[in-house]
């Protein structure tokens, strides 16, 4: 047998709270005791439902936790040093890649100098050093156009900034890195290959890594152990193997079988509600949408799917009249729309409602959740009183949510709470169209399923018709009647969701359906291998 290496991270019987405000109420425990280790160049994945704890155990490796937050008991050790003492650990021996890398650089300062900032402000290297070193790391994530890091971050793509997040994280030399679901905003193309990255860059410089997500078919492809968390504890500890073979827990079998149900035909489909004609859209000079058509009936669902810059949502900003058209007609409802969004009527605009992909910019940080909820109700249907908290507290009912959230603001709410209140605040205008831009991507399983399930069952009852932009091919399974398959906005195939997901025929339609992770080990090495052998026929040939 082989000797075990010895670990270099370690959380001992770590326990957190949080306080209220106004400290009337007792401490909430956000995590409960937890115990793990991580040695050179392994991987732990964490996984568990909105809210189970994942994101406040990355902060807290870094030593840091959010405001009312605190260490009741146990601790964090990175080579035998606390990470919560004076001694300059986070951003040089611990580092960290965030969920949205596009929130966390700054648009007025070029990629280059946000990447090496730290390294150079700590004297770990002096700036032309650091400059070297970002450009190994560009070259190493596959960032190898010409002068890659002189650009903006707004002149980059999603997938492109995440990897440059990762070059920032790695510039310091550190120890271990806490990757914070690093591919969950990214399509499914772009996150085979930033996974593909991840995991080569971990295994040739022997870092130890934390990797958040609540995707466990991804986590699978790059982690050696898993932890399954659920509020604040743990419910299981095993390797990935062991624990996609035998999973000892009901709650993690229930993590493992959540496959969203596949979609029925809309058999009440009605009238056409929404005609899209030649749409053409763009911004300056560049054409972003180009000669796009597509009808959406009343009761049905149309899904949008393709990579990052295909003009899925900006199709959805079109519709919206946030976008005004180039060229084209729009028809709703049997009258032509106005193209611009303050030629609209009230009614119209209640009508068409938008679930925006990042709940964090969709949200106003400063209002509450009643606040939030309650200003649609008030706006469009004038309600007061009893009968607005009455209306306001079904809607959170409706989303798994209740009244104790409605004193909460956004930074007090997770990632998936956060988007549960941005569709009930879409629904409280009771339209006749939801547009859903990528509406379950930062949902785990669980609560993905039964906000599909809502939506399906509000379908059902109100006859709403759903645009839905996704990557996420299940969903595309889940919900939709019909598909649209976009690529460098053109639509490069549509039809019938059913038999364009089972048999594509455009190859661009094909490899996004091939790159959905499965939860299989060793599914990753079998896509790379497999699309390595192609090109290589097609050289060859």
């Amino acid at each position: 047998m082989g000797i075990e290496p010895k670990s270099i991270f370690e959380v001992r019987d770590l326990s957190v709270e949080v306080t209220s405000k106004d400290k009337r109420e007792h401490p909430v425990k956000l995590l409960d005791k937890l115990n793990f280790s991580i040695a050179p160049g392994q991987v732990l994945g964490l996984i568990g439902e909105s809210g189970a704890g994942k994101s406040t155990i990355g902060l807290a490796a870094l030593g840091y936790l959010r405001e009312g937050c605190f260490v009741s008991e146990g601790s964090i050790l990175l080579n035998g040093k606390s990470v919560f003492g004076k001694n300059r650990l986070r951003g040089e021996a611990i580092t960290y890649v965030p969920q949205s890398a596009a929130a966390s650089f700054n648009p007025a300062f070029r990629l280059v100098k946000q990447v090496i900032e730290t390294a150079v402000l700590r004297g770990l290297l002096n700036r032309r050093d650091a400059a070297t070193t970002a450009e190994r790391l560009f070259l190493r994530l596959g960032l190898t156009a010409p002068n890659f890091g002189d650009r903006f971050p707004h002149q980059v793509s999603g997938g492109q900034l995440q990897r440059a997040a990762t070059a920032m994280a790695l510039c310091t030399g550190p120890s271990i890195v806490v990757f914070d679901e690093p591919t969950t905003a990214l399509d499914v193309t772009v996150q085979v290959e930033v996974l593909n990255l991840i995991r080569e860059v971990i295994t040739k410089s022997g870092l130890a890594a934390i990797y958040i997500s609540h995707d466990l078919a991804v986590v699978a492809q790059v982690a050696d152990d898993i932890m399954v968390l659920r509020k604040g504890q743990k419910v299981e500890y095993s390797s990935t193997f062991e624990m996609l073979t035998c999973p000892k827990e009901d709650y993690t079998r229930r993590l493992l079988s959540v496959k969203l149900a596949k979609r029925l035909a809309a058999t009440e489909a009605g009238k056409i509600l929404l005609e899209m004609n030649d749409i053409s859209a763009g911004y300056g000079a560049k054409e972003v949408v180009s000669n796009l058509s597509f009808q959406l009936r009343a009761g049905s669902t149309v899904a949008i799917v393709g990579e990052s810059g295909s003009g899925k949502s900006s199709t959805a900003r079109v519709i919206t009249g946030l976008l005004p058209a180039r060229r084209g007609t729009i028809v709703y409802d049997g009258e032509p729309l106005s193209r611009h969004l303050k030629s609209r009527e009230m009614a119209t605009r209640r009508e068409i409602q938008l679930i925006y992909q990042n709940p964090d910019v969709a949200l106003n940080p400063r209002q509450t959740v009643w606040q939030i909820l309650a200003r649609p109700l008030q706006l469009y249907f004038k309600i007061k009183g009893a009968e607005l908290r009455s209306r306001v507290i079904t809607l959170l009912e409706q989303m798994e949510l209740d009244a104790t959230y409605l004193g909460r603001t956004p930074a007090e709410l997770s990632g998936g709470q956060k988007q549960r209140v941005c569709i009930a605040r879409a629904l409280a205008a009771s339209p006749k169209i939801i547009i859903c831009d990528e509406v379950t991507s930062a949902l785990d399983p669980l609560v993905a399923d039964g906000i599909v399930k809502l939506l399906v069952r509000l379908q059902k009852q109100t006859h709403v018709s759903y645009l839905v932009i996704t990557h996420d091919i299940a969903l595309v399974h889940a919900v939709a009647d019909e598909i649209i398959v976009m690529k460098d906005g053109e639509c490069v195939e549509a039809g019938d969701a059913l038999s364009v997901l089972t048999d594509p025929r455009h190859p661009y339609t094909q490899r996004l359906i091939e790159s959905v992770p499965k939860m299989e080990i060793g599914w990753l090495d079998s896509l790379t291998t497999s699309r390595a052998t192609s090109v290589n026929q097609e050289v060859t040939s």
